[in-house]
């Protein structure tokens, strides 16, 4: 049993500035996900996509976002539970919540706060006749671990950031990389097309376009796929793996059963307090979350984040009160004994 103050549910933008808020207050956080990695769509999807909506960044790539927002956060010791969907909430005689993975990890928590963006994510997968008999057998929707790819035969198929990162960096990892795209153009980052395009010049990536993936072939296990391009007849190339990657469907997922009230397929909350939905103790925060007026965006999500921190330090420690303290006056303490001062010309201009 993993047993902490607040338990987060999805390691996206607001539930990693979620554990520095939570942390100011000395609280602890763990956060479950169902990716394998944190940073939620701006790791997964677009990790080189730039936004330009913080505030302090005229422009930021995603996964620098994600960087700096785990580091903002590593000071508060977070725990993870990555790989896994939280599927089922138990509310506890003492008022704790008890959330079980899909794979039987349990959490414990006073507090439960929702941050799963739009929800659990889900591969796109192509229509193609029986390729869900080759799934973890040659067929994967994710690449979790590289090495398994390690002097491989491996066939990505797809058009955007994904399928063109994960061709350039396996491209020194397996014995051959063939990137397939239905169409001439892709929708990636202009640097790492440019840098799929070298490397096809280098002989290390060999580019198929425009053209699709038409079948899969094997017994018991992926040994080859049909591939057929526009007005030509369809030839066969052999491979270990096939990783179509089509991107993520986003679905709300087990959380729609867990007896919260659901508006506009997202989970609505009291947005006029705390941002607490109708089962006291459990919060929603950031772009799962629903009230009159709501904008989907990654700053609004951080201020639901901190006032949403504020009321459950109230739950976690009843009758105690907690005086709001300005970082520039206070500094920050980490659970790990260390402490960033407040600069002394700013505490004396404010004092």
């Amino acid at each position: 049993m993993i047993k902490t103050d607040i338990l987060i549910i999805g390691a996206g933008p607001t539930g990693l500035f979620t554990v520095f808020e939570a942390g100011l207050l000395k609280l602890k956080c763990h956060l479950i996900d169902a990716l394998p990695q944190p940073g939620g769509q701006c790791s997964e999807l677009y990790p080189k996509k730039p936004i330009y909506d913080i505030p302090g960044f005229p422009e930021i790539l995603a996964g620098d976002l994600t960087k700096n927002l785990l580091e903002q956060a590593k000071q508060f010791e977070p725990g993870f539970t990555l790989g896994e969907r939280a599927d089922t909430v138990e509310k506890q005689e003492d008022g704790t919540f008890i959330v079980t993975t899909n794979k039987g990890t349990q959490h414990q928590a006073k507090v439960v706060a929702i941050a799963s963006g739009l929800g659990s994510f889900e591969p796109r997968k192509p229509q193609i006749e029986g390729l869900s008999e080759y799934e973890d057998k040659g067929v994967e929707y994710m690449i979790k671990e590289p090495e398994m790819y390690r002097d491989k035969k491996v066939i990505i198929a797809g058009g955007g950031d994904s399928a063109l990162d994960w061709s350039i960096f396996l491209a020194d990892v397996a014995e051959s990389v063939t990137l397939i795209h239905r169409r001439n153009e892709f929708r990636g980052h202009l640097d790492s097309v440019e840098k799929v395009q070298e490397l096809k010049d280098a002989g290390k990536i060999n580019l198929i376009t425009p053209a699709e993936v038409t079948n899969i072939l094997g017994d018991g296990k992926v040994e080859a796929i049909e591939i057929t391009k526009k007005d030509e007849a369809p030839f066969t190339l052999e491979t270990d793996h096939f990783i179509p990657l089509f991107g993520l469907s986003p679905k709300l997922g087990p959380i729609a059963n867990w007896g919260l009230e659901i508006e506009k397929n997202a989970v609505k909350v009291n947005n006029a307090l705390d941002y607490q939905t109708n089962i006291p103790g459990i919060f929603a925060i950031g772009d799962g979350n629903y009230y009159p007026g709501k904008l989907k965006l990654i700053l609004c999500g951080f201020h639901e984040a901190t006032i949403m921190c504020q009321a459950a330090y109230q739950i976690i420690n009843p009758g105690k009160k907690n005086v709001l303290k300005y970082t520039t006056v206070s500094g920050v303490d980490g659970f790990d004994g260390t402490r960033k001062e407040a600069p002394k010309a700013v505490v004396q201009a404010i004092n």
